[in-house]
């Protein structure tokens, strides 16, 4: 249990660390790209401690498979209450300027603040690990020159399954988008919990460019761009196939509805033939 407390402190730290920046940046709406790369620092680093659990938790902590989803799920929803609409995903911050809710400067700087902030979620896990706080700590302090990948079948397999993942999860999104928090935040998190789940053995359904960057891109086993083309294309491939699937088009490219015709909310009046027959 002492690998577990130690964990739980980090976690706790980590969601400290955003609700402050969001404290401090309440005044100034425009510079929500801070909070953007506070919310991907803290899901990075939150989830390279969940991969912690899951590789070494099972066998150096007596922390089992149903402990570590527990885990996971309690960190994906208390990151999605203290973020709000700072996802830390650069597919929704794309999403929304497909969407018209964003202009291009203010996308490029979201997803530019999400990538920082998922490399600096790396350093200080590394950092983390380094101190040795637990037996977990100090086994993963010895893998993590050599990490695992989480892309365990082939480009084409891992390019399918990311797509769908993500086609499925921004569906979701698009549907909730206009619920309230108290049911958004709980089903997005239980989803991503299940996706993550049954996607283990293939790419871990990440459906986040900056998460799988942090998460897989640096362990050996594949390169930059073949990581780039599962993770990176498969995610904004989803997101636009789901964009298209909920509006019939893409607000961005056209306004013309591609997918579902437009049914007028008035009928036109039929002229009254018996009328006209009397005049």
């Amino acid at each position: 249990m002492s690998g577990l407390n130690a964990s739980l402190g980090y976690f706790l730290s980590a969601v400290v660390s955003v609700a402050l920046v969001r404290a401090l940046l309440g005044r100034w709406p425009r510079l929500g790209f801070v909070l953007e790369l506070a919310s991907s620092f803290a899901l990075v680093a939150c989830r390279l401690e969940v991969q912690t659990i899951v590789e070494v938790g099972e066998w150096a902590g007596g922390l089992g498979p149903d402990v570590t989803l527990t885990v996971l799920f309690l960190v994906l929803l208390t990151h999605g209450v203290v973020c709000g609409a700072a996802s830390g995903n650069p597919s929704v911050a794309a999403l929304r300027f497909l969407q018209l809710e964003a202009s291009f400067p203010a996308t490029l700087l979201a997803v530019g603040a999400q990538f920082l902030g998922a490399h600096l979620a790396l350093r200080v896990a590394a950092y983390y690990w380094s101190l040795e706080l637990t037996d977990m700590h100090m086994i993963k302090n010895l893998m993590a020159a050599e990490c695992s990948t989480s892309l365990l079948v082939s480009l084409v397999q891992g390019f399918i399954t990311e797509c769908v993942c993500s086609l499925v999860l921004h569906l979701v999104h698009l549907d909730l988008g206009r619920r309230s928090a108290l049911i958004r935040v709980p089903l997005t998190a239980v989803l991503l919990t299940f996706l993550s789940h049954i996607a283990k053995g293939y790419t871990s359904a990440y459906a986040n460019p900056s998460l799988s960057y942090g998460l897989t891109f640096h362990c050996s086993g594949f390169s930059f761009s073949e990581y780039a083309l599962v993770y990176w294309l498969g995610s904004l491939t989803g997101m636009f196939l789901a964009l298209l699937l909920h509006a019939g088009h893409i607000p961005r490219i056209s306004a013309k509805n591609l997918l579902y015709g437009q049914k007028t909310r008035f009928r036109v009046p039929r002229s009254d033939k018996g009328e006209k027959k009397k005049k």
